[in-house]
């Protein structure tokens, strides 16, 4: 898991109870491609329950090269579960889930 590189190259990170999300830049790892970011980030349901966890980015993954993709794929999944374990809390019902039943819900309430 890149769970270091998340670490060391977060921008912004929000993570409560209510969801939030997170923000990390590509600049170390893409090499060439400056001002690159990716974020994860997650809805807050309602009754106590988040939504699965998302993701977005500033550019258009057409831009990377075939080895710059599979890079950002394997980052954006440890991105999920890493943001999965800031908000997914022990001792609370709804959020004391594992990642893949996080996963199977939806991102949103409306």
């Amino acid at each position: 898991m890149l769970t270091n590189y998340i670490e060391q190259n977060t921008l912004r990170c929000e993570a409560g109870y209510r969801g939030g999300g997170i923000e990390v830049g590509l600049d170390r790892l893409l090499g060439n491609k400056k001002g690159y970011k990716i974020t994860a980030y997650q809805n807050y349901l309602g009754g106590g329950m988040l939504g699965s966890i998302c993701n977005s980015a500033n550019f258009a993954f057409e831009d990377l090269t075939e080895k710059q993709q599979l890079k950002v794929i394997k980052l954006r999944q440890d991105l999920n579960k890493y943001f999965h374990a800031l908000t997914n809390h022990e001792g609370d019902e709804w959020e004391e889930t594992t990642f893949e039943q996080c996963q199977n819900r939806p991102e949103s309430a409306y």
